[in-house]
């Protein structure tokens, strides 16, 4: 639907890719992107 939208799910497949091989980088920003998503939508939904 948004732009945040598509790069989380770029994300994920990145993700699951990088799982892998084991990146605790991409597990931080994977964890931190999703936690902004569902803030944003929380906001979007009550506003």
């Amino acid at each position: 639907m948004t732009t945040l939208e598509l790069v989380l799910l770029v994300l994920l497949i990145l993700f699951l890719v990088g799982g892998a091989v084991s990146s605790k980088l991409l597990l931080i920003v994977a964890v931190v992107l999703l936690v902004v998503l569902v803030v944003g939508r929380g906001r979007g939904a009550r506003a």
